[in-house]
Formats: structure tokens, C-alpha cells, sequence
């Protein structure tokens, strides 16, 4: 039962999130539109999810500071979030999870057991069980409570300027003269609620992002917390199994994730597959590049 069980879970949410995560570095790369910093670490996102799919088995904290610096420092912004700041971000991350996860090769060894029909060969323990507590509660702060504790103060702040706090008046519109303040106006007010609608999606998209994170993470984060304590540890077959699924169900409910949240990665993974109707060849117009300060002058460009 085990077996079909995690032969069948396994196919369905990897073959979903193979897809999905594909789609979401395509969709990306291919559309100038979509490179923005935030979709560059939803790139780096996706890269780390399909390794943990394809070799059947960390979100980072850096897009929800970027998104923080976007909306409640939006001029300061400008300047800092930029798509070849958030790469030099990614590098980084990437170069420092991977000089961590090194360590585990020199932690752990195989144990093979000899039966009259075979061998059994199992992972375990290089030393005594006792020294490894110290390294799972360093992984479970680093990769767990400090980027949660980090998104959950940061999207409070980010909550509070957009949800409570409207957007203020550009400097170029308070200034404008007679002769802009008919059709012009009104077309600086719509950009602005634009503006503030566009990012409420993708700060919404990115919250979901991370509460789910939270919950499909805490199963197999607890168990590693309480075997830490547990001689012997409490290893349920079923239960394993679950922990095993729900990592693997998170690094494939992103792009589910982003599609039904998105405007923009909705038309674009339309796009992609091709499925987009004749009467609608053009990009989807969005409202504002949610990395842009919102004084960009709209009366000049209706389209947008």
C-alpha cells in the first residue's frame, strides 16, 4: 500500500510541479515585461524547487525585503531594486546554500546490512547522534523561523502602508498647471489606483506564498525537532510519508499559486502554451511595474 500510495503522489505532484516551475522560468525569461526583481527571485524560487522535484527529494527571505522596500520606500526603491541588484542577491544565496549543504556529506554515511537474500543498504549517522542537535536547530532557525519571523514583520509594515495608507499625491501632479487638470488628472488618479491595485496583488500572491511555505514545511521541521529529543525517534512510515509529500507539494503549488493570483503570469503562461484567442495578440497591459515609484507622469501615456 506504501509503495502505490507514494508511486501515485509522487508522479501527480511532481509532474505538476515540473510543469508548472518550467512555465514560471520561461514565462520570465522570455518576456522582457516580466524581468523584474521579484520575478527574479520567483526564477530563483523555481530553479530551487524543480532540483527538489527532480531528485525526488528554501524559500528566501530577499523578495519580501525587496518588496518592502518597494512600497513603503518607494523612492529609495528606485535605486536599490533593481534586476541586476536581485541577481547579485540570488548568487549570493545560492553560493551560501550550497557551501552549507555541503556539510551533510561529510555528516552522514551509508550502513549496509547482509541478509541470506540480499543486502539492505541505509542512511545514518558518520558520529554520535548526540553531536547533530545543534546543527538541525541551526537549520531549523536559518531556514525556517528566521526568514517566517522576517516576512511576518515585514508584510505587517507592507500591510499597514497599503491597506491603510493611501498612496500620496505625486510631486509633478501637485504642481501641475491650469491646462492639465481636466482629462489629465483623471488619468493620474487611475494610474495611482492602478498602481496601488498591482501591488496589493503581488503582495498578496507573495503572502500566500509564504504562509504555505509555513504550514508544508512544519510537518517534517517538527519531526526533526522532536527526534533531536526522542531515542529511539519516532519514525512512522505513513507519517514520513506525509512530510515527504507536503515538501514536495511546496515546491509545486507555487506556480499554481502565481497563476491564480497574477494577471501577468496568467497571460503569460497563456502565452506560452499558445491558448491566447486571436482578439487579444497584444500583451495584457498592467497598470505599473511594481518596482517603479508611483510618480511616473500617466497623463503621458494613457496606455499604461
Amino acid at each position: 500500500e506504501l509503495q502505490v500510495v507514494t508511486i501515485l503522489l509522487v508522479l501527480l505532484i511532481c509532474g505538476v510541479g515540473i510543469a508548472g516551475n518550467v512555465m514560471v522560468v520561461l514565462v520570465v525569461l522570455r518576456s522582457k515585461h516580466m524581468v523584474t526583481p521579484t520575478n527574479c527571485y520567483l526564477v530563483s524560487l523555481a530553479v530551487a524547487d524543480l532540483i527538489v522535484l527532480l531528485a525526488a527529494g528554501l524559500p528566501n527571505i530577499s523578495e519580501v525585503v525587496e518588496r518592502y522596500s518597494a512600497i513603503c520606500h518607494a523612492i529609495k526603491a528606485q535605486l536599490l531594486c533593481t534586476v541586476s541588484r536581485a541577481k547579485r542577491i540570488i548568487s549570493f544565496l545560492w553560493l551560501f546554500t550550497s557551501l552549507y549543504c555541503l556539510m551533510w556529506f561529510f555528516l552522514v554515511d551509508t550502513t549496509q546490512v547482509t541478509f541470506s537474500d540480499g543486502a539492505q543498504v541505509s542512511c545514518g549517522y558518520r558520529v554520535s547522534r548526540s553531536l547533530y542537535m545543534p546543527i538541525y536547530f541551526l537549520d531549523f532557525a536559518v531556514f525556517y523561523i528566521i526568514p517566517l519571523g522576517l516576512a511576518t514583520v515585514l508584510y505587517s509594515l507592507i500591510a499597514r502602508i497599503l491597506f491603510m495608507n493611501p498612496l500620496p499625491a505625486t510631486p509633478q501632479h501637485s504642481c501641475l498647471g491650469s491646462t492639465h487638470q481636466g482629462g489629465s488628472l483623471k488619468l493620474s488618479r487611475r494610474g495611482n489606483k492602478g498602481a496601488l491595485s498591482s501591488r496589493k496583488q503581488v503582495t498578496k500572491m507573495l503572502a500566500v506564498v509564504v504562509v504555505l511555505f509555513a504550514l508544508l514545511w512544519m510537518p517534517y521541521r517538527t519531526l526533526v525537532v522532536v527526534n533531536s529529543f526522542m531515542d529511539p525517534p519516532y519514525l512512522n512510515i505513513w507519517f514520513l510519508l506525509f512530510c515527504r509529500m507536503c515538501i514536495y507539494l511546496n515546491s509545486a503549488i507555487n506556480p499554481i499559486i502565481y497563476n491564480l493570483m497574477s494577471q501577468k503570469f496568467r497571460a503569460a503562461f497563456r502565452k506560452l502554451c499558445k491558448c491566447k484567442e486571436k482578439s487579444a495578440e497584444n500583451p495584457v497591459p498592467y497598470t505599473a511595474p511594481v518596482y517603479y515609484s508611483v510618480t511616473r507622469d500617466y497623463s503621458h501615456d494613457s496606455s499604461n
